[in-house]
């Protein structure tokens, strides 16, 4: 494969799986994902983080056409919050296929490797 299809491998693997995670999180709660409670809270550190590395692309973007909405962000800032949520999908995809091809590579092995 060469460097633009693993790319784009990557960032489509990203945007699934924040897809997936983030319907599922606006189904649960019955509200739009933000970078605010119910979703990021100081008092569930560990769910906020799971939360926002899930579906925090998401969440980047709702917020920043929310403030470009308001006046509050210029086209140019909300152009580098899009660069930054591709990057940021490109990143998960990547964590995502490094993964799985780890969690694979263990399910493969014979089980005679694991007995001592």
């Amino acid at each position: 494969m060469t460097a633009v299809q693993l790319g784009a491998f990557a960032f489509l693997v990203g945007l699934t799986l924040c897809g997936l995670a983030g319907s599922i999180m606006e189904m649960v709660s019955g509200r739009r994902l933000a970078f605010a409670a119910p979703y990021v809270t100081p008092a569930h550190v560990f769910r906020s983080l799971t939360m926002t590395v899930a579906a925090g692309p998401f969440m980047l973007v709702n917020d920043a056409l929310d403030a470009h909405r308001e006046q509050r962000l210029s086209t140019a800032g909300l152009g580098s919050c899009m660069c930054t949520a591709v990057v940021w999908l490109m990143a998960l995809g990547v964590v995502t296929i490094t993964i799985a091809s780890l969690v694979g590579s263990l399910l493969s092995l014979p089980l005679d490797q694991f007995r001592s």
